[in-house]
């Protein structure tokens, strides 16, 4: 009897003091449970260089990097990129269970499970398996619980594997990517803050009725007709001064407290771009990725690029950590001031002049005369292509053509 006990003894005290185990380097495939949905998404994990792992969450060309991962208590902690977010699963072999969780809203849980050594979407892609062809640009009206919205959404299929993106006013879906399956196509999106599932069903060969889910609550319809000249408002023209106003005056504080204002000397004579954003937004960070090595190879010209951060919390702390996080992941040149928090109307009420506000990115480009030239809402990113491309150029025509002025 006493050798039995010791026995137990022996294997409790030997299961507490067991560590948890990394997940296994290679392919996994994820899956989010949200509104009674299967959201899945594509991770690798890799060694790192100091005997740990990174993982990359996979979305269509897009990899993102977690290069934060580490064991709590009994489980492995995945921090999101620069987002205040992260996955918490226990490892058992081939298979994680745990939760993805978004640590600025209390309570918020989605379940996670992902298997190793599947490299999936929704389904095995197959080149001959065709079925019905989405691929195409189409002009697209998301019915919202009190209006509608524009957007354009351009697909890319290749046999029964689809990519592809929604362009908005304000931004865009980014990197979609999933499978044609029963004539039905399906698509998702997991960029470690925002989780997005799309279906899709077309007929009469140019009509589109879709749905969308958006993380634990959100739901919308929506459908697309094909049309290859589907166009949306000019960025340019959505958000202008107010009559009477020619410059953006402001005091906001910098990531150390210190006030901020566009009358400083470092801006006088300067072409100054102000990026309104904030650190959980993804255009945003599409944003921040092409400014900071534009502004690295531009700033002995003459140009001076601030951020305007606009955070989950109001507590200035909280914002300041957010930002200088992702400041120091991504080697940001720039600096950066807390401006206020992600809600448009406080947005508008800390920026006055301003006719309205729609949404993060929004780009003010003020002359060296001190005077505001053009305001750009949204932020195309890379997933777009074409869109991104020339929102590129045009960015570039916009700051020679201020620098060349007297």
């Amino acid at each position: 009897m006493r050798f039995i006990y010791i026995t137990l003894f022996t294997l409790r005290l030997l299961s507490c003091n067991q560590k948890p185990e990394l997940p296994k380097a290679g392919t996994w495939r994820a899956v989010l449970q949200l509104q009674g949905q299967q959201l899945p998404m594509n991770l690798m994990v890799q060694p790192d260089t100091l005997g740990g792992i990174d993982v990359l969450i996979k979305n269509a060309s897009e990899n993102i990097l977690l290069d934060e991962v580490n064991l709590n208590g009994d489980s492995v902690e995945i921090a999101l990129h620069v987002f205040d977010a992260k996955i918490l699963a226990k490892v058992n072999g081939d298979s994680l269970n745990g939760f993805f969780i978004l640590n600025y809203t209390p309570g918020y849980r989605l379940p996670f499970k992902a298997a190793y050594g599947q490299d999936f979407r929704f389904a095995k892609v197959n080149q001959n398996e065709i079925g019905t062809d989405f691929s195409g640009k189409y002009a697209v009206k998301f019915f919202n619980e009190k209006d509608t919205s524009k957007a354009i959404a351009i697909f890319k299929q290749y046999g029964n594997y689809a990519e592809g993106t929604f362009v908005t006013s304000t931004g865009d879906y980014r990197f979609l990517e999933g499978n044609v399956i029963d004539n039905v196509l399906h698509l998702s999106v997991f960029d470690g803050n925002h989780a997005y599932l799309f279906r899709v069903k077309k007929s009469n060969d140019s009509t589109l009725a879709g749905e969308q889910w958006m993380g634990r609550s959100r739901y919308r319809k929506w459908e697309g007709i094909k049309n290859d000249n589907a166009k949306l408002p000019d960025p340019e023209s959505l958000t202008y001064l107010k009559p009477g106003f020619d410059k953006v005056e402001f005091s906001f504080p910098d990531l150390d407290g210190n006030k901020v204002s566009l009358t400083d000397d470092r801006f006088k004579n300067k072409v100054v771009i102000l990026q309104l954003f904030g650190t959980w937004c993804p255009n945003c960070m599409d944003e921040t990725k092409f400014l900071t090595p534009w502004y690295e190879e531009n700033k002995d010209r003459g140009v001076e690029v601030l951020g305007l951060a606009y955070e989950r919390k109001p507590d200035f702390a909280y914002a300041s950590e957010r930002v200088k996080k992702m400041k120091a992941k991504w080697n940001v040149g720039y600096d950066f001031v807390i401006a206020g928090v992600n809600d448009n109307v406080k947005a508008l009420e800390s920026l006055p002049m301003l006719n309205k506000f729609m949404g993060w990115p929004t780009t003010i480009f003020i002359g060296k005369d001190g005077k505001v030239k053009h305001i750009h809402t949204g932020f195309s990113g890379p997933g777009t292509g074409v869109y991104f491309e020339e929102q590129v150029q045009r960015f570039n025509e916009i700051v020679n053509e201020m620098l060349d002025k007297k």
